[in-house]
């Protein structure tokens, strides 16, 4: 009898070690699998490409609940090209969106997104899943944002605040890359230059103070900054035709105010129905307090027509 107590007891624990070896095993094969794969990109150029405009409508009439006519657009690329040979790789995306807002009773049209970014690094495999690594990104705006509020008499004004590098950021150094597989790798980037560009006009204005344009000192055009920069990529499945990608970057300066960690985290939620079609989801949160002493958050939403090339 205790035998077969025993036996009852011991089976649970057998299978449950079965399943994790067995999960263990699906594990590694589906790294080895995504390795092999890795290891047997061709050698020369690949590039990916993808046009995608969101839009969103909403009409009213005769609505006692109340509402205001709107039209929104976003057109947005997302452009990829890599190069390959033996040891050596260079990968380049491009990231680039603009959006306007157009509603019934406003004055003005409404920037809903504007962004360029391109990243781009070079890296020789040394062993495992290790490189040694050269990374550039830069960063800017197509063009001029505005500040809104109203006069004395309620109706809407706008102030210029930004424009086409104005602000603008340049940054690149050497490091160590981290890619295990393409849709999981980690850059550590120990002596990153940043250079923040922007327009002179802004920081020459009479009772100026130094720093208060994206920590740019009066009647300059530049600030330089040396630090820390990390980069990390995630993209993965949630179900099927959804995926997430997840895009941070995080720096640190070493001349001032070390503990003081930009971020810049992107995620973009992509609900495919069908080759041209799709529901899209872009949210973007950024922490810099040489630009906004707290988060700055953005989110589009829309469904979005697709063309992939």
């Amino acid at each position: 009898m205790k035998k077969i107590i025993l036996l009852v007891c011991l089976l649970p624990l057998s299978t449950l070690l079965r399943a994790q070896s067995s999960e263990k095993d699906l594990i590694k094969k589906t790294e080895d699998a995504a390795k092999k794969i890795e290891d047997t990109i061709p050698n020369g150029w690949k590039s990916t490409g993808k046009v995608t405009f969101l839009f969103n409508q909403a009409n009213f009439n005769n609505w006692v609940a109340g509402g205001e006519n709107s039209f929104s657009g976003n057109l947005g690329l997302d452009y990829k090209i890599d190069y390959k040979k033996d040891d050596y790789s260079w990968e380049n995306r491009i990231l680039a969106s603009y959006g306007l807002l157009q509603t019934q009773n406003s004055n003005f049209e409404k920037k809903t997104d504007d962004q360029v970014e391109i990243n781009s690094i070079v890296a020789k495999k040394t062993k495992s899943y290790w490189y040694y690594s050269f990374l550039v990104n830069f960063r800017t705006q197509f063009t001029k944002g505005y500040l809104y509020s109203n006069d004395v008499n309620g109706a809407e004004i706008r102030e210029e605040h930004t424009n086409f590098m104005s602000p603008g950021y340049l940054l690149f150094g050497p490091g160590m890359y981290w890619k295990k597989t393409e849709n999981f790798k980690i850059n550590l980037a120990p002596l990153t230059s940043k250079f923040t560009f922007v327009d002179s006009g802004y920081t020459s204005i009479p009772g100026y103070v130094d720093g208060d344009y994206f920590g740019v000192d009066a009647n300059k055009s530049m600030l330089y900054q040396l630090g820390f920069n990390a980069t990390a990529y995630y993209k993965f499945t949630i179900m099927e035709n959804v995926t997430a990608e997840n895009l941070l970057n995080l720096y640190s300066n070493y001349l001032k105010d070390p503990q003081n960690i930009d971020i810049n985290y992107n995620l973009i939620i992509v609900m495919k129905i069908n080759k041209v079609l799709s529901a899209n989801l872009n949210f973007q949160a950024i922490y810099d307090d040489d630009a906004f002493a707290g988060f700055q958050t953005k989110e589009v939403f829309g469904v979005g027509l697709n063309y992939n090339f």
